[in-house]
This record gives C-alpha cells, sequence and structure tokens, in this order.
C-alpha cells in the first residue's frame, strides 16, 4: 500500500498477530511492532528509564541490561500500576510510530493502552483465537504454567469487546485459511 491511511492491527495475547505480520511481510506490508518498539525505547531513552526508575522505585537496569522481571511484577500488582507504566511508554511509542514512517502497526493493546486515541487509525484488524488455543500458544512461547498465561489473557480487554471496536478480524484457530481471510481484508482495505 502506498498510501498514507494508518492501519492497525490487534488482538490478545496468543492470538497470533506476530504470524499475521510475518504474511503481511511476504506481500511487502511492513508492520511497526509496538512491544519490539517499548523495548528499543526503554533500552535506549534515558528520559523513559528515569521515570520508571522514580516509579519502581528501584533501577531495572542491572549492569546495564534491563530487568523485564521487575517490570513484569510491578505490572501485574494492580491496574494503577499497569496503567502508571503505560502512561509512560505509550506516548513514547506512538510518537515513534507517527515518526517512523511506517503506516501499519501490531499492538496487543491498542484499546486498553489508548493508542487508538493517540493515533487516528482508518482501519483496525482483529485478529482472534479460541482461549484454549491462546492458553497453549502463551505456555509454550513463554515456558509459562497455564494459571499465568490466563493471567496475561485476564489483564486484557475480553477478545469480544477488541472485536466489537474493531473493522476487520481474522480468525486465528488453526483450522479456518489464514491466507484468504488476510487477502480478502487486503483486497477491501486497498
Amino acid at each position: 500500500m502506498t498510501d498514507n491511511r494508518k492501519i492497525a492491527m490487534t488482538g490478545g495475547i496468543g492470538v497470533g498477530k506476530s504470524y499475521i505480520c510475518s504474511l503481511l511481510k511476504i506481500r511487502g506490508i511492513h508492520v511497526y511492532d509496538c512491544d519490539a518498539a517499548a523495548k528499543r525505547l526503554i533500552a535506549q531513552n534515558e528520559d523513559l528509564q528515569t521515570k520508571l526508575n522514580i516509579l519502581l522505585g528501584i533501577d531495572i537496569f542491572i549492569n546495564g541490561i534491563f530487568n523485564k522481571q521487575a517490570l513484569t511484577q510491578f505490572l501485574l500488582e494492580s491496574d494503577a500500576n499497569r496503567i502508571a507504566v503505560n502512561n509512560i511508554i505509550h506516548p513514547a511509542v506512538a510518537e515513534d510510530f507517527m515518526r517512523s514512517g511506517y503506516n501499519w502497526l501490531e499492538s496487543a493493546i491498542l484499546f486498553d493502552s489508548g493508542f487508538n486515541k493517540r493515533i487516528s487509525f482508518d482501519k483496525i484488524i482483529c485478529v482472534t483465537a479460541p482461549n484454549e488455543v491462546r492458553i497453549s500458544r502463551i505456555m509454550q512461547r513463554d515456558n509459562i504454567s497455564r494459571d499465568n498465561a490466563l493471567e496475561w489473557i485476564n489483564k486484557q480487554l475480553p477478545q469480544d469487546e477488541i472485536l466489537s471496536m474493531s473493522d476487520f478480524e481474522i480468525v486465528n484457530d488453526g483450522i479456518v485459511d489464514i491466507e484468504e481471510q488476510l487477502d480478502r481484508i487486503l483486497l477491501i482495505i486497498k
């Protein structure tokens, strides 16, 4: 796509957004990865590091290495903690996206984080998958227990709510043809 329309891809943890993004890349569409950008910005942006250190009350860098476990624990402790961290990181990521030259963005927490209010998207695609499929993917990918995978799922907006705010759905259940769904959506968007 050569126009300047902004397209967002979202869906809860474990639905397979990264896989869909890899299919888009094969089609010549590069997608801005919010998770990767947040990690890069945290590692490189001293202002973000300072704000996070103040918020957490500890240095989240140990010998220059980001202490993801400390941040994850802080995020899971309360909704207030999650909101406070989001209010530091997400404005920086949104600003970085707008400077990036990308038209497509992928974010698991597009609505949770308020990204949809920071950036005006022309179309939003929601990737969905049954909860059992999501749990299995998360457990395998992150090498965590079923309870921990469920905890992550439950920290995000319900899948039905995300879908209700989106323009398109891609079902990634391992049964329905993903390529066909994706190509149909791309045809409509063009």
